[in-house]
C-alpha cells in the first residue's frame, strides 16, 4: 500500500428506488432515486440501508443498495 492510499476513506453510498423487476437492480425511473447518503464506513452504511429497506419492506418493487464508492474510486486496492 502506498502513502497515497493509506488514509483513503472507505466511502459508501446508500440509495434505492422502484425496480422494474424485484429480481434485478433495473431502476424504473433513475430521476426518482432515493439517495439516503454517503457514509464513512460499511457499518454506518449498512445501518442506513437497513433503516431505508425496513421502511419499504412491504413493497417488493422497492430496492435499496450499498455501493462501495472507494472501490470505484480506487479499483486496484484490495479492501
Amino acid at each position: 500500500m502506498t502513502l497515497r492510499h493509506a488514509g483513503m476513506s472507505k466511502l459508501h453510498l446508500v440509495f434505492g428506488g422502484r425496480v422494474t423487476d424485484p429480481q434485478t437492480l433495473n431502476f424504473d425511473d433513475p430521476s426518482k432515486l432515493d439517495v439516503v447518503g454517503i457514509f464513512p464506513d460499511f457499518k454506518t452504511a449498512e445501518k442506513a440501508w437497513r433503516s431505508a429497506a425496513q421502511r419499504t419492506v412491504d413493497d417488493a418493487e422497492m430496492r435499496y443498495v450499498v455501493v462501495h464508492l472507494h472501490r470505484l474510486l480506487e479499483p486496484d486496492i484490495k479492501a
